[in-house]
């Protein structure tokens, strides 16, 4: 299903086009600029909800701890939600499923801000909301993802996954950004209740959206969890899949905890105020807008082994250098690299995916990738914070960024690994019936 035409293989049809204009290719197909522009105003919504969580839980426990627990809380139910998430994405109409996910994600907005005005928010209710919002993001995130592909042609798909993680960390620096002055003026509930406002956007776009007629998918044999078998099986078999995967769990156990570090920083380390802070979580968000255009403007002549060999490593140093940072400047400068990074690893690395697996595999792949992503994180979240309450989260941070630092390092001296993530489309799997017989990458 597409929005426009057949697709030619990635860049054939522009061959050398660089810059800024080719970056954003993607936006002049209607249906993509109107999911993008619904989907960056309600998660710039989710981001002031996200940054306003860990917040105010800091401030009811003072424990990085619970912190690190509602990050656990959030992510955890994804995870074992994905599977079901990825077969419904790769049976039903992606478009209608996304508009019933993103309805009861707007009520689940909904109840945290009626929790708060209520006077009944302790952490424990806190959790439980943020537990439900990550049971509906474990089925949405499948369809989501796999959603983008039908509004561009395939040549332009680069460009519309990178538009798609960039509006994603553009929603971060204005999400975080407005957190900090929202929680400065007018406290916990507006900043909930803007988050619930934000739903509507997304579901006006995607009623504006215009795709052809669906036709149902041919139901995979066996349950959810065979069919999701079936889809680790066949990621197995595809080394290019397989990179962006164990890429993707090395950022989100060691690197992307801090996000969750930033309110920690600004209190503990830095002891800056309300201000400060929200440009602290919002300064990976600018540093990805800054790299956005490197990324996707120069895809026909920068391969995307390229771009993950320069950007992992770079994103690692980051990581190490925000954990040893002493001062509110360091820390800031240090987390516009880390965005930058990670977006360039990112999307490279999900284009890869998206581009090399079989339309009829897409939604569980993608769930599979979506649930490494999201168990790394929570692992790794729920660990560093209990470690920063034994040894400080300077040290916690510092180490974690040391040791990524050394895997993106591994894989940058092995091109013949990284070389995979420039790997063809494939075709039509003969794994889903069991034929593959191709090995698994070693």
């Amino acid at each position: 299903m597409r929005s426009s035409g057949t697709g030619s293989p990635q860049g054939e049809h522009q061959a050398g086009a660089t810059g800024i204009r080719h970056s954003v290719r993607a936006l002049r197909h209607r249906n993509f600029a109107l999911f993008w522009t619904g989907a960056l105003i309600s998660n710039s919504g989710t981001w002031i909800q996200n940054a306003t969580v860990p917040y105010v839980l800091y401030q009811l426990t003072h424990s990085e701890a619970w912190v690190g627990l509602a990050t656990f809380a959030q992510f955890i139910p994804s995870v074992l939600f994905g599977p079901l998430g990825g077969s419904l994405a790769d049976r039903l109409d992606r478009r209608r499923f996304l508009v019933i996910t993103q309805t009861l994600l707007g009520i689940s907005a909904i109840a945290m801000w009626l929790l708060w005005i209520a006077g009944l928010a302790s952490p424990v209710a806190i959790l439980g909301l943020v537990a439900l919002s990550g049971t509906l993001n474990g089925l949405n995130t499948p369809s989501w993802q796999a959603f983008v592909p039908a509004l561009v042609p395939r040549e332009d798909l680069l460009s519309a996954i990178t538009l798609n993680s960039l509006q994603f960390n553009a929603a971060r620096a204005i999400g975080s950004g407005l957190a900090g002055l929202v929680l400065y003026k007018l406290g916990p509930s507006s900043a909930f209740l803007f988050n619930a406002i934000s739903y509507l956007c997304v579901l006006l776009a995607l009623s504006m959206v215009r795709l052809p007629a669906f036709v149902p998918r041919p139901a995979a044999s066996g349950g959810v969890l065979s069919q999701f078998a079936v889809a680790v099986r066949y990621a197995a078999r595809r080394p290019g899949i397989m990179i962006g995967i164990m890429t993707a769990i090395g950022i989100a156990f060691l690197g992307y905890p801090i996000v969750q570090f930033a309110v920690v920083f600004a209190q503990s380390v830095y002891h800056v105020g309300n201000l400060q802070y929200g440009l602290l979580a919002a300064a990976m968000g600018i540093g990805a807008l800054i790299a956005a255009p490197l990324v996707s403007g120069w895809d026909t002549v920068m391969p995307r082994a390229t771009v993950t060999r320069v950007a992992f490593p770079l994103y690692g140093a980051a990581v190490l250098a925000f954990g040893v940072s002493g001062n509110f400047v360091v820390g800031f400068i240090a987390l516009l690299f880390a965005g930058a990074g990670f977006l360039a690893v990112i999307s490279a690395t999900n284009t890869a995916v998206q581009i090399i697996v079989a339309d009829s595999m897409r939604g569980r792949v993608l769930a599979c990738r979506t649930m490494s992503f999201t168990l790394a994180y929570a692992i790794g979240g729920l660990i560093q914070g209990q470690l920063a309450e034994w040894f400080g989260p300077r040290v916690t941070v510092g180490g974690a960024g040391a040791v990524l630092l050394a895997f993106a390092l591994f894989l940058s001296v092995r091109p013949a690994l990284l070389a995979h993530l420039d790997d063809p489309p494939d075709s039509e799997p003969a794994d889903v019936a069991g034929g593959d017989t191709r090995p698994a990458l070693s």
